[in-house]
């Protein structure tokens, strides 16, 4: 089992770099409402314009913090919880604009994931 939450852990920090580095400016089908990128989607949702930095750099943190829980386990339970607090505000939002089911997807998959490592 052990090794199962090794790989969660890799494939929750390698999806968190891919949406915040990769496809930050890029449009996809799971962002909310008709935005065309990261900074709309936050728009969409009603947010301010500097909630997109403090999201992206506590899920980047929390990201971070998963793999060093590889080898420091204490950093894996609080990293793993303030991510699913995250997705599950991600969650929110996009019932919020009423995305369809679809969209929430990426977002409820890294929630359970999230609690799964936090539950390891």
């Amino acid at each position: 089992m052990e090794y199962v939450i090794i790989i969660i852990k890799v494939f929750i920090f390698l999806s968190i770099l891919n949406v915040w580095f990769l496809r930050f400016n890029k449009q996809t089908s799971w962002r909310g409402g008709q935005a065309a990128n990261m900074k709309e989607e936050f728009q969409v949702y009603g947010l301010p314009g500097w909630s997109v930095q403090i999201v992206g750099f506590l899920k980047l943190l929390f990201a971070v913090c998963l793999i060093a829980g590889i080898w420091f386990q204490q950093l894996t339970r609080p990293a793993a919880l303030g991510l699913a607090v995250l997705m599950l505000v991600a969650v929110v939002m996009h019932i919020k604009v009423k995305d369809p089911l679809k969209k929430s997807l990426p977002v409820l998959t890294m929630l359970v994931l999230s609690l799964i490592v936090s539950a390891s």
